[in-house]
């Protein structure tokens, strides 16, 4: 039986995105299955006390200049040549992740994730403007009012938070994040911990 991997997820996250482009070659080396799970970041932070980096490590003095460094030699190592750092950043995700579980609930989730992440770090795209997400929605072939106004539904609504409550119960404290059973990895210098765990 193959194994699973969890991924917890935030569009907010660069990181994540850079992970989501290279994770297919994991799943195909390890023959493993991947179940992304809608969380959101701020519920995550606020219920850990943790912060994002340039908050938390903003006055150390060549920290954020290290991971601009870091971030750099993965996307030259992995080839992501259509990596842009959103100008728009940080962004509040509440609607688009809302629109993830609507997505799921509707079984568009491969779709959504997709045109949502190129828009957010490929495009520049503003995507905590309304119309900007209706606009990258429909260009993509999806039914951007429907998933807006089920965004909206307590079953959408009450899918993010219990799945950020569930995550923060089993030790996440930032995203990306991974389980491959009871096991946790946290950020994409993780990525290979968590191959060897799938394979």
């Amino acid at each position: 039986m193959a194994r699973t991997l969890e991924f917890i997820f935030d569009f907010a996250s660069p990181n994540a995105y850079l992970c989501w482009k290279v994770l297919p070659g994991i799943l195909e080396r390890t023959g493993a299955e991947m179940t992304v799970i809608p969380c959101l970041l701020g519920g995550i932070f606020k219920a850990t006390g943790n912060q994002a980096p340039f908050v938390a490590f903003g006055p150390v003095k060549g920290k954020m200049e290290y991971e601009m460094l870091e971030t750099r030699r993965f996307v030259a190592r992995h080839g992501l040549t259509d990596f842009r750092m959103n100008p728009h950043f940080p962004m509040n995700t509440l609607l688009i992740m809302r629109g993830f579980c609507a997505a799921q609930l509707q079984g568009v989730a491969g779709p959504y994730m997709d045109a949502v992440l190129t828009a957010m770090w490929e495009k520049g795209a503003k995507m905590d403007d309304p119309e900007v997400v209706a606009t990258v929605l429909n260009e993509a072939g999806l039914d951007a009012a429907a998933l807006l106004a089920a965004a909206q539904s307590p079953e959408a609504k009450a899918l993010l938070a219990a799945n950020t409550d569930a995550a923060v119960a089993r030790g996440t404290f930032g995203i990306p994040t991974f389980f491959v059973g009871d096991e946790i990895f946290f950020g994409k210098e993780r990525l290979a911990q968590v191959e060897e765990a799938l394979a």
